[in-house]
């Protein structure tokens, strides 16, 4: 058997056991979905947007609006082999990914193609901690349906490569204890994760999820940018959004409207995307919409704070460029208390060379930042400060997450196997080490708020002081959960849609109950 014909084989069981998948209908022509009206507009077809469409596509009508394209069919997005490419091939308009340096001047990236970030991250998959599902109020079962649900359709277990075998013994050599082997519960100790990646290297990212929903009641527009929502004339109800295409070519502005009765628009377009959504529609702080000359709906002073990046260092640990294949993180070690979570990459360089780094970041720092907008345009990125170390306390956890990471790179286990014989000096001492915190902190691309619980959404993710309209995504986020976010956004927007589903059966037993048999208003006590 050819090596070709076994991999068509294996990639044939793979979606046999994941189930089989007609996806929805797609479009870049904003004609063809303009002056319509949809039980549901979805403003970003990222990590929390797809499962979320998918589930409310069970009953209603749904159009996603995306303003970056197709992730299928893209190898930069689907094979493994190319992982982190995307992040070096960026543009203004059309990339799968979109960079911005924050005002603290560290590079970063977001997603912008159908699927989000979920298209261009390791694809580590990882639950949250139930102390964190505690704390959002989230209902237990139903949170551990929703993962469940995400994890049968895009979730694998990993075949460890040597480099990921290597590593996983260097963190147990430095006390990332017990060994919890294949592992998608957040526990202490050193693991091996969940992939999107299958076994033939295809990542599946969350687009794929809008297979699994009812694809004839799903919508999707690509290359469309989101300007704004539409309110009625009391400035009180979500109507539907503005949108124009994203690659600039034109500045026409559309419209496409929500189900009259109870349409809901819903921002699911994460941390950066659906702060200056609403600020840009007239929510947020006065004095900030003012500058711009924005409108104001409602006076909401949080929009855009209690932003915060989780600060980290990474360590080169080998000592010079070289042609390794390319490999997402495989494995993970959660210090006690979760404090700390470590993992490691090969990374390309540029499109010959690779390094491999080893990665930790501070699960809970204490620094928060800001988001506010550069301009009116909605295709340029808002201006966003996560103060970096900003507190006491990150810039102490910093100085003992480096000590950690010293350890792993200086294992037994890990210099053997990188051939390293005279390693520089360890950094020691409070001021050293401060100094190369300060200097060397860079994001592990897990920024969250924007649009906290509590301050700017409800518990049911609806924005204060207008109706039918939600934020349900990484912004609604007080801290990132798990040793990566990407599973418990996955798994928000399943449980905030079977949520929304029950919640229209709600609605609609009540109008029933109201109504005579004959359809006249039942009599009122």
């Amino acid at each position: 058997m050819s090596p070709l014909v076994f991999i068509f084989i294996i990639s044939m069981l793979i979606n046999l056991s994941h189930g089989a998948m007609q996806m929805p209908y797609m479009t870049s022509d904003p004609r063809e979905v303009s002056g319509k009206s949809f039980d549901y507009i979805v403003v970003g077809g990222g990590t929390a947007g797809c499962s979320l469409a998918a589930t409310l596509s069970e009953k209603f009508s749904v159009l996603v609006i995306e303003r970056g394209g197709s992730p299928f069919g893209d190898p930069l997005v689907e094979e493994k082999k190319y992982f982190g490419y995307s992040l070096l091939k960026t543009d203004e308009y059309s990339s799968v990914a979109q960079s911005f340096t924050s005002r603290d001047g560290v590079e970063n990236y977001r997603g912008r193609v159908l699927g989000g970030s979920s298209a261009i991250n390791g694809g580590f998959y990882s639950r949250a901690s139930e102390e964190f599902v505690k704390k959002a109020g989230w209902d237990k079962d139903m949170v551990q349906e929703s993962y469940k649900w995400v994890e049968s359709k895009v979730v694998f277990m990993p075949e460890l490569t040597q480099w990921q075998s290597v590593v996983q013994f260097g963190f147990l050599e430095a006390g990332f204890y017990p060994y919890n082997g294949y592992n998608l519960e957040h526990t202490q100790g050193t693991k091996i994760g969940g992939s999107i990646y299958d076994q033939c290297g295809k990542r599946h990212t969350s687009a794929d999820l809008l297979g699994f929903g009812r694809p004839n009641h799903i919508t999707v527009l690509l290359n469309a940018t989101v300007k704004s929502v539409i309110f009625d004339g009391s400035n009180t109800r979500a109507v539907g959004v503005r949108f124009m295409k994203s690659d600039g070519s034109s500045s026409k502005s559309y419209k496409v409207h929500v189900e009259k009765r109870r349409g809901e628009v819903i921002l699911t377009a994460g941390a950066l995307g659906s702060p200056q959504i609403l600020l840009l529609s007239g929510i947020g702080p006065e004095d900030h919409l003012n500058d711009l000359n924005i409108p104001v709906v409602v006076n909401l002073r949080d929009v855009g704070r209690r932003m915060s990046d989780n600060p980290a260092i990474s360590l080169l640990v080998d000592r010079f460029s070289q042609n390794r294949t390319l490999e997402p993180p495989q494995v993970a070690a959660i210090a006690e208390g979760y404090k700390y979570i470590l993992e490691s990459e090969v990374l390309p360089t540029n499109i010959t060379t690779t390094r491999i780094s080893i990665a930790a970041k501070i699960a809970f720092p204490k620094s928060r930042g800001r988001l506010k907008l550069n301009s009116t345009n909605p295709r340029e990125n808002p201006s966003v400060k996560f103060n970096y170390l900003g507190s006491k306390e990150d810039l102490e956890a910093c100085l003992e997450m480096v000590l950690l990471l010293q350890h792993v790179a200086r294992s037994e286990t890990v210099t053997f196997y990188l051939g390293l014989q005279n390693r520089e000096k360890l950094l020691a001492g409070d001021e050293e080490l401060k100094s190369f915190c300060k200097d060397n902190v860079r994001t592990y691309y897990h920024y969250h708020g924007g649009c906290v619980v509590g301050s700017v959404v409800d518990e049911d993710y609806r924005v204060s002081g207008v109706r039918r309209l939600r934020v349900v995504d990484g912004s609604t986020f007080e801290e990132s959960p798990g040793t990566n976010p990407m599973a418990t956004v996955l798994m928000l927007g399943r449980y905030q849609g079977i949520k929304m589903l029950k919640e229209r059966e709600a609605e609609k037993e009540g109008d029933e109950s109201f109504l005579s048999p004959q359809g006249s208003p039942q009599p009122q006590p």
